[in-house]
Parts: C-alpha cells; sequence; structure tokens
C-alpha cells in the first residue's frame, strides 16, 4: 500500500471517529441519565456513570395512559400523513417527470421550493386561516390531533414529489414508451411498471415523511392544546416539565422510547433510503 493511501485512510478513520463521537454521546448520555433515579440526577455525581441503575423510568412511561395516549397519536398521524403523501407525490411526480407538458420544468422546480420555507413562517398564516374557517362556517379546527393531518402534508408532499421526480427521470424512457404501444394507459403504466421499479425512491420518501410527521414539533405546539390531542414530541415536553421542575430521567427516557420507531426503520431500510435519494443524480 502506497504512503499516500496509507495516510488517506488515517485521515478517514480519525474524522469517522470523531463522527461517531460527535453523535453518539448524546444519545449514550440520554441512555445514562434515563437509568438513574430523580434523587441520583440532583446530587450532580459522576454523569456519566449510574451507581443505583433502575428501570423505573421505563416502567412509569410504559403504563402510563398519558403517555401510551402520546404515543397512539403520533403513530396514527404518521401512518395517515405518510399515506397521503405518498397518494398525492407519487401521482404528481409521474406526471411532472413523464407527462411533458407546457411548464412542467418550471412547476416541479416551484414544487421542491416550497419546501425550502420553512414551517416557522407557516404556521402563524394557516392559524389565521383555520381562525377564518371557524368564523365562517363553525367548525372549530384547533386542538384536533387530525388537524395535523392537513398541515404536515404541507412539509412531506414537496420534498417526496421532488425525490420521486428524479427516481422517475432515471428510469429509461423505453418502459412506458413500450407499455403505451402495448395499449396500457399512464394509470397503469404507474401502477404495473413504474412503482415497481421505483421500489427505492418510495421507501425513501416514504421515511422521510414518516420521519418528518413523528418528530414534527412546531405545528403540534401550536395547533394542539388538550393533553388528550398531544402527539409525542409536545406531550413529553408538556407534561414533564411542570414550571421550573424538570424530571429529567423520564425526559430522557421518553425521548429514546421516542426515537426507536424511526431508528428501528432507518436500520431496516438504510440502503434503499441511500438509493432513493441518489437517484437520478447523474441522469434525467
Amino acid at each position: 500500500m502506497s504512503r499516500d493511501r496509507t495516510w488517506a485512510l488515517r485521515w478517514s478513520y480519525f474524522f469517522l471517529v470523531l463522527f461517531a463521537i460527535f453523535f453518539l454521546v448524546p444519545p449514550i448520555y440520554m441512555l445514562i441519565t434515563s437509568l438513574k433515579t430523580s434523587a441520583e440526577i440532583s446530587a450532580a455525581t459522576n454523569p456519566w456513570w449510574v451507581f443505583h441503575p433502575t428501570l423505573g423510568n421505563y416502567i412509569q412511561l410504559l403504563t402510563s395512559n398519558q403517555y401510551l395516549t402520546f404515543f397512539r397519536n403520533s403513530a396514527v398521524v404518521s401512518v395517515f400523513v405518510v399515506a397521503v403523501t405518498m397518494l398525492i407525490s407519487v401521482p404528481a411526480a409521474f406526471a411532472l417527470s413523464r407527462m411533458r407538458f407546457w411548464g412542467s420544468a418550471t412547476l416541479a422546480t416551484g414544487v421542491f421550493l416550497t419546501y425550502l420555507i420553512p414551517e416557522t413562517l407557516l404556521f402563524l398564516p394557516l392559524f389565521k386561516m383555520f381562525a377564518v374557517f371557524n368564523e365562517l362556517t363553525g367548525i372549530e379546527l384547533i386542538n384536533h390531533w387530525w388537524i395535523l393531518l392537513i398541515v404536515y402534508p404541507t412539509l412531506t408532499v414537496p420534498f417526496c414529489t421532488w425525490i420521486m421526480i428524479g427516481y422517475f427521470a432515471s428510469i429509461p424512457k423505453e418502459l412506458d414508451e413500450a407499455a403505451l404501444i402495448d395499449g396500457a394507459g399512464w394509470i397503469q403504466t404507474l401502477v404495473m411498471i413504474f412503482i415497481p421499479v421505483a421500489l427505492p425512491g418510495l421507501i425513501a420518501a416514504t421515511i422521510f415523511a414518516f420521519t418528518v410527521s413523528w418528530a414534527q414539533f412546531l405545528y403540534p405546539l401550536a395547533f394542539t392544546t388538550s393533553a388528550d390531542q398531544l402527539v409525542l414530541p409536545v406531550g413529553i415536553i408538556t407534561s414533564l416539565i411542570k414550571g421550573d421542575v424538570f424530571n429529567w430521567g423520564q425526559i430522557m427516557t421518553g425521548a429514546l422510547l421516542g426515537a426507536a420507531p424511526p431508528l428501528i426503520i432507518y436500520a431496516f431500510l438504510m440502503d434503499y433510503y441511500i438509493a432513493g435519494l441518489t437517484a437520478g443524480a447523474t441522469k434525467g
């Protein structure tokens, strides 16, 4: 092995170790804190060691009806948002990438640019719209968990559509041309040819939509207030922080349990996620 290659490998491992330390230290610290009692946390002893480990924080949360309600709300919202996102973004991406029409390229760019608008600028107009809708119809939209099914797609649909546009554009045009010659319509071409071929892109878009809807904090904080309507990120903060009292053990436990579903999904589907995000990088 040449000297230059040896040094390149050494530097690669050095930065890899730094990267691992930087990203693994927080969850390790959370795990250590979750195994401590409130008394041990308050004692301000060695923060990196558990002198009296306990699973009490996990037992209290997993047997708490309130925490289970937060978890259920997050799961229901995430599943429905993923379904709505896929039903909108997949046909939209197929139309923008394969059914060429006037302004299709500009529209595709505009779809992605809408994703770049931060939610910190959108939640105030959305809140005003819901208030006006309540005045006109008498239907109260605020403080219901299902309102998140309306606002979350404003974050997930643009980016998922952009992902699928890149993936559909990388598929050879001969496939849809052959399908059209054989008499298949556009919907049949999409369902029977493009969706099976674009499975990695679909998985990448699905994972992104699930992650956004599962971890979103600002929208549920602004649009839901009752304890039975809260989702997990907001529920942990509002129920475990009371005034200036922070129940750090249960906060860390709740955060770790909340991070488990996305972690499991990424662990099993990471290859598909990477393939979906890198599709169309050199073609289309």
